[in-house]
């Protein structure tokens, strides 16, 4: 059960009310994530400013969900895994490519470099060794890319932490539970 009251968008007014419209009106319904950030109009307003600035990164939204999967799985978070792991399934990535950015890892090498730099910055806090930012840029990344995956993290460690939290109620094919660390 749900530690944060969500906000329900029947009763919203003002600011919250504007933003969770605009949220159904691009999703067709307003998941309990951003019920429960619907609380603080500043901080759903951040949010989706926020993920929307990544949606023109140079990155592409294939790898931001993959990304996405690493850092929820990192964090023990259940509901990005499963959030992301749906959303993946709706952009046409593999089931298999789904389970393998879980882990931080990819067949395919480039992609297997920026998950893997995910993981170094989560686990690090932000303090990569000079031995990752050169693994990440042998593998093609630029310096606009190393930042974008930097912001992807960042974005994903806040809704980690925020659902994490409030305990939020899962409203996505639920995945098996992350093992607590």
């Amino acid at each position: 059960m749900a530690r944060i009251i969500m906000v329900d968008p029947a009763e919203a007014t003002g600011k919250t009310k504007e933003l969770l419209d605009v949220v159904k009106a691009k999703m067709g319904m307003v998941p309990n994530m951003m019920r429960t950030m619907a609380n603080s109009p500043a901080v759903l307003s951040g949010y989706l400013g926020f993920s929307s600035g990544l949606s023109t990164s140079t990155l592409g939204g294939k790898l931001g969900e993959l990304i996405a999967l690493t850092v929820a799985n990192g964090n023990g978070c259940n509901y990005c895994n499963s959030a992301h792991s749906f959303v993946a399934g709706k952009m046409g990535i593999k089931d298999q490519d789904v389970a393998d950015a879980r882990h931080a890892s990819s067949t395919d090498l480039k992609i297997n470099a920026a998950l893997t730099f995910s993981k170094e910055i989560l686990n690090s806090r932000g303090a990569v060794s000079e031995e990752a930012l050169s693994s990440v840029r042998a593998a093609g990344y630029n310096d606009q890319e190393i930042v974008e995956i930097l912001a992807q993290v960042s974005l994903s460690i806040f809704t980690n932490y925020v659902n994490i939290l409030a305990d939020t109620d899962i409203d996505f094919p639920k995945q098996p539970p992350i093992e607590k660390k």
